[in-house]
């Protein structure tokens, strides 16, 4: 039974660059890193501000209350202030803004079920996993080729809704920013309307969706929710106005969330095939002056 400590991993010889050599290469790889990083926040704050104008617009009707109050909504210029309307009144389901309606998720999107055998799955494929997703953020980062997998799956397209319905408290809900395939506890949501793509990324990645997903999901130990649970999720839907000027002023935040992710992708690449070479001597790499 060979075994293997720390003592004879501290005899194994090391080659390393010179002292100032170390410096210059942590110097290059440290620049990579700390932009991947830097895109990594910027994407969160846009995901924080597009949650929190959904919440404004669509649950709290802040808008819609300054108006009736005779006040210009905080943050907004007059001619998108002028699509709401000025008063919210009493309904069954609670207060909502004159004018809107209750509908229903399922209204406004639907479940795409384009089931992939493993024999149609080609290598080069992308593959998103629940191991994939991040926790409340919209923003997917991370994907792998499809060559190891040997089972079905969901076949996705470019900025549909991926919805992790396995444990979904774990609120695993994110825009797709490439074309792939992904694991079958992954639901795929896509809007009707082309143009509603952003309100309904915030309505599915919504804490009050992620909670009745939880609340309605199936089994103890692995709960399971499923596309009903969330096609019965009740939203208080504006007029097609409101909801494009919301496409209008969302859609541009998802955009570049999904050019820092794919900017991210390449220099983590770059970062990693720098790594080897830099370190065996293979490339040689340039003298960076003391800061």
């Amino acid at each position: 039974m060979p075994s293997l400590n720390q003592q004879i991993l501290g005899l194994f010889p090391l080659p390393l660059p010179d002292r100032e050599a170390q410096k210059t290469i942590a110097h290059i790889l440290g620049t990579l890193d700390d932009k991947i990083e830097l895109n990594r926040q910027m994407n969160a704050t846009l995901d924080e501000i597009a949650r929190t104008l959904f919440t404004s617009w669509f649950v709290t009707f802040d808008p819609v209350r300054a108006r009736a109050d005779g006040r210009q909504p905080e943050g907004m210029d007059a001619e998108t202030a002028a699509l709401f309307p000025d008063r919210v009144v009493d309904s069954e389901l609670g207060p909502i803004p004159e004018g809107w309606t209750w509908n229903r998720f399922g209204d406004i999107a639907v479940n795409v079920r384009d089931g992939v055998p493993p024999t149609e799955i080609r290598a080069e494929e992308n593959y998103v996993g629940l191991e994939h997703m991040p926790r409340r953020s919209v923003a997917l980062a991370e994907w792998e080729p499809a060559s190891k997998v040997t089972s079905n799956k969901s076949r996705f397209q470019e900025d549909d809704v991926l919805f992790g319905k396995l444990r979904p408290y774990f609120h695993k809900v994110a825009l797709a920013p490439v074309d792939g395939i992904c694991s079958t506890d992954i639901l795929v949501v896509r809007p009707k309307n082309g143009c509603q793509l952003a309100w309904a990324m915030a309505v599915a990645s919504s804490d009050a969706m992620v909670q009745q997903a939880t609340m309605r999901s199936s089994g103890t130990k692995m709960p399971r929710t499923n596309w009903n649970n969330l096609a019965d999720f009740m939203i208080a839907a504006p007029d097609n106005a409101v909801a494009y000027a919301f496409e209008n002023l969302i859609r541009p935040m998802l955009d570049l969330s999904k050019q820092n992710i794919h900017a991210s992708r390449t220099l983590a690449d770059l970062r990693d095939t720098l790594l080897p070479e830099l370190l065996s001597g293979l490339l040689s790499a340039p003298h960076v002056p003391a800061v």
